[in-house]
């Protein structure tokens, strides 16, 4: 098959194209560097001839609420137009457990409108809803430190590691359309403070944790469930220790 990653050339985009041509298949990293602007529509024609499956994992630029929200409405709409024109018969989108939960967050409702366009378009679809990347353990921390004090969450985490992502992404583009919503998480559940506090530990970080429950999430409140599922999710197979030591810092 032909199929063409939007993204295609990130974190889990890399990942998810050297699997797929592993298994034989012509896979396109298709991103702004290499042509092609789904915000502008630049070099979408082109890229999707011919194209059965479209795989999008493209990311704002920015995560202020109003730039966010444009960017995955007007890449959504377009992509979409372009996959309707080319006649691509399955589209994937890496989303995000809890999307519809935490309308606090900007970032979050820019993801249920870019869901809405998927579902609408009328291509078979396939939405994969992930937990958070156990790559993003730091960003968490930094995020709720103050000083030398870190003050986190103590709702629930379910972190997944990017290569157990790309291997699911890689069997839903080979998969039939589910056209509905599969979810994905990490083998381990425990709370965002102490799973950021276990990664400081890791690198040998002398921040302190402190749990609260009132203390925001980029922006919104958590509830204990979240940014987890319990909707059947799929289970990846690295748990933390395992990631942590496989992964190269930088």
């Amino acid at each position: 098959m032909k199929i063409v990653i939007i993204g295609g050339t990130g974190l889990i985009g890399s990942k998810t194209a050297e699997r797929l041509r592993k298994k034989g298949h012509e896979v396109i990293a298709a991103a702004p560097k290499t042509g092609v602007n789904t915000l502008t529509g630049e070099g979408l024609a082109e890229a999707l001839k011919n194209t059965d499956v479209v795989i999008d994992l493209a990311n704002s630029p920015s995560f202020e609420d109003k730039a966010v929200l444009e960017f995955f409405q007007t890449a959504g709409k377009n992509l979409m137009a372009a996959e309707i024109a080319a006649g691509v018969k399955h589209h994937i989108a890496l989303s995000i457990v809890g999307t519809d939960r935490l309308p606090d967050s900007g970032y979050l409702r820019a993801k249920v409108a870019q869901e809405k366009i998927i579902r609408e378009a009328g291509i078979p679809y396939t939405i994969v809803r992930s937990t958070q990347f156990m790559e993003f353990l730091g960003g968490i921390a930094q995020e709720g430190t103050v000083g030398d004090t870190a003050r986190l969450s103590t709702g629930s985490l379910q972190p997944i590691a990017s290569d157990d992502v790309a291997d699911f992404v890689t069997d839903a583009a080979l998969a039939a359309p589910a056209n509905g919503i599969i979810e994905i998480c990490g083998p381990e559940r425990a709370r965002l403070c102490d799973f950021a506090a276990r990664y400081l530990k890791a690198i040998g970080d002398s921040r302190t944790v402190v749990a609260d429950p009132d203390a925001r999430y980029f922006g919104t409140k958590l509830e204990d469930g979240s940014l987890v599922s319990d909707n059947h999710p799929r289970i990846g197979r690295i748990g933390f220790d395992d990631w942590f030591a496989t992964t190269p810092r930088k």
